[in-house]
Parts: structure tokens; sequence; C-alpha cells
């Protein structure tokens, strides 16, 4: 990660430099190290880090690496050896030199917060406590697996309606910005004759001709302050809640943060972290209506009453769910359980966004047809009717 160090030279001259490392004390000392008294240090270092770090593949080679029997140290020590990314290095870096120190692999993830988030870092303290540092990391490899498996269902099942709308936009675009003004000109002297939408079609395209700068420019900004608009969380958490008292689309929102919910917590609780740590861990993942549920569920938790039933007055659970956390609560398999449900719940989620995308293609497909069929329609029907008053 790059830090910005703004700090006072040998010369007492103020200085701005960049210093590479894995955390923001590292780089503190790094340029201590160099004779720079530091003023302030600030950097995107946790953001960048967790967008460059690649913490699936990490952990894939570790949990490699420790199941051959290398020591723990000696396997970080490889993996930052062989890393090429002066980003990820230096975090590997860091969190050796702090396993040569003698401190625990969860002091050293600690380290760099942006590259490991909190659940991660908890769940390898809670394994460290236990002596299953390979199981824990697999857990946490398996977790990741479904994640993605998960997202990319859902961004494939998104790219064809998206490819459609965007291609079927352009050309209403083309003809509507183009080929509509063109044609304005060929029937200047028959407007008394022609159809009514035409005649709309024809005046419009004669505003865009007289115009064509300024629409540009409105287009332009448009585009401008669409992309503004999408990259705003408000306006996404305005939608949000929106959509969550939407009947439909609100229930099946509810399901799939309920499965996302499940499958952290089975996560959690089967790395042996307790539940209600756990479920104050989780919490960022529901939204803010569910999240209040959720703190009152934990304090009734804490007080003593049952998981399942809780969670079930508190609306967390649904009818499948409810069944499968009771018996993992008298099982004592709680953990497994949770897992079990977040899958059955992803792969019904996954079954309705295929059956919703095989049934929204076409019709958007239908719909972009008859835009575009019934503009050229207009356009030239005056040529028909000219060619049967001809004959």
């Amino acid at each position: 990660m790059r830090f910005q160090v703004r700090a006072l030279s040998g010369g007492s001259a103020i200085i701005e430099t960049e210093v590479e490392a894995g955390s923001e004390s590292e780089a503190r000392n790094l340029a201590l190290a160099r004779g720079l008294a530091v003023l302030s240090i600030r950097g995107s270092g946790r953001v960048r880090g967790r967008a460059r770090f690649p913490l699936l593949l990490f952990n894939q080679e570790l949990l490699a690496l420790l199941r051959a029997g290398i020591p723990l140290a000696e396997a970080v020590a490889a993996l930052a050896e062989k890393e090429n990314r002066p980003g990820a290095r230096g975090i590997l870096q860091a969190m050796l030199n702090c396993l040569r120190e003698g401190r625990p692999l969860s002091s050293a993830l600690e380290e760099a917060p942006g590259a490991f988030p909190e659940l991660y870092v908890a769940m390898i303290r809670a394994a460290e406590r236990t002596s299953d540092l390979d199981q824990a990391v697999a857990r946490f490899i398996a977790y990741q697996q479904q994640v993605e498996s998960l997202r990319s269902k859902l961004v494939s099942a998104a790219i064809y309606p998206a490819l459609l709308l965007g291609v079927g936009g352009l050309v209403v675009m083309f003809l509507l910005g183009y080929v509509v003004p063109r044609f304005s000109h060929i029937y200047e002297d028959v407007q008394g004759d022609l159809p009514w939408l035409s005649m709309v079609l024809l005046e419009w395209g004669k505003f865009v001709e007289a115009h064509v700068w300024g629409m540009t420019l409105l287009f332009a900004a448009g585009v401008a302050g669409a992309v503004m608009v999408a990259r705003n969380p408000a306006v996404w958490a305005a939608i949000g809640r929106r959509l969550w008292f939407t009947p439909v689309i609100g229930e099946r929102m509810r399901v799939f943060q309920l499965a996302r919910f499940y499958r952290t917590l089975g996560m959690l609780l089967s790395g042996g972290i307790p539940v209600v740590t756990a479920l104050g861990m989780v919490a960022g993942l529901l939204s803010p209506i569910l999240r209040a549920s959720l703190d009152a569920a934990i304090d009734r938790i804490r007080e003593g009453r049952g998981f399942a039933g809780t969670l079930a007055e508190r609306g967390l659970t649904t009818p499948v769910a409810l069944r499968m956390l009771e018996v993992g609560e008298r099982a004592g398999n709680l953990g497994e359980m949770l897992t079990r449900s977040a899958e059955f719940h992803e792969e019904d989620t996954a079954r309705e966004v295929e059956w919703l995308t095989r049934l929204f293609g076409p019709l958007l497909m239908l719909f972009i047809g008859c835009a575009i069929g019934g503009i050229v329609v207009l356009m030239y029907l005056p040529i028909f009717q000219l060619a049967e008053s001809i004959q």
C-alpha cells in the first residue's frame, strides 16, 4: 500500500514523499528510518489494499503450504517472495515481520485492515485458540467461493438484458437523432397530408436538427448526471428503501439478505466464535430494518433465550430456515445448519433470477423491436400513402 508522508527533512524543509508499506505504522517507521520527522500520513491504502490484495488466492496458497507441513512463518515468507505486486508484497512482508516477532497471525492481519476483513481476522483468532488454522482457512475458502459463485450468477443473469437495453437504446437514439431529421426534409412539401403521428415524429426531427449542439450537450449532461447519481450511495439507499416495501421484490431482497447473513454467521460459528459475538459482527450485512430486529434479538439471546425462536420472533427467519435452525440448535451443529439454510435460499434465488431472465429477455426484445419498428413505420407511412394515391 502507498502512503503519502508529509515530513520535515534534516534541513528543516517540509517535503512530501510516497512510502510503500503494509500499514500506517510501518510507513511511519520507514520515514523515521530515513531521518524524517513525520508531520502527517495519509493515503487510500486501506481501500486500495482490499481491492488489490488477492485474499482468496492468498488463502488457497496458504492452505496448500500448511497442509504440506510448512510452518506458518515460512509459508508466509514463501508467498511474499513469489509475489510480484508491490502492494500485496508489502502486506505479506509486514505480516512476516509480525510473525517473526512472536506475534500471532491474527495480530499480524490486524496490521492491514484494508486487506483482511474483520470477519476473517476474528475467525483466524478463534482458530488460534483451537489450533485448527488450516480448517479455518479451508472454511473461509469455501465461504468465499460460494459467495463469488452466487455473485457471478447474478451478474451473468443481468448481462443479457443490459446488452439488449443498451443496444436497443443506441439504435432508437440513432433513428431519432440522425435518420428522422434527414427524412423530415423529404416531407416538407406534403406536411398537410401526413398522418398525425408521422407529423409529430418529423417535427421532432426538425427540432433535433435545429438544436443539434444543444441536444448533444443536454445528452452529455444527462449521462454525466446519471453516472454521478449512480455513484451516490445515498441514492442507492433510497432506492433500496423503496424496493424494500414493494410486495414481491421486497420479500426477495429480504430472503437474499438473510441467506448472506446465514452463510457468514455459519462460517463464524463453525470457526468457534460465540453466538452473541458472531451476531454482532454480521450486523452490517443487513439493512437498517433487519439490523434493528437483530439488535433486539441479540439482547434476548444474551439473556438466555433460544436462538431459532428469537430470530423467528424478530422476523429473521423463513419457514425453511426456522426448521433447520431448530434442528441445528438441538443437535449442536448450528453453524452447519446455518450454512445449509444459506445454500437452500441461494439456490432458490438463483433459480428465480434465471427464470426472470428467460422471461424478461424476450419481453425486452419485443418492446425494443416495437419501438424501432414503430419509428420506421411512421417514417415510411407517408410513402405508402403516396403510392396508394398514385395507384
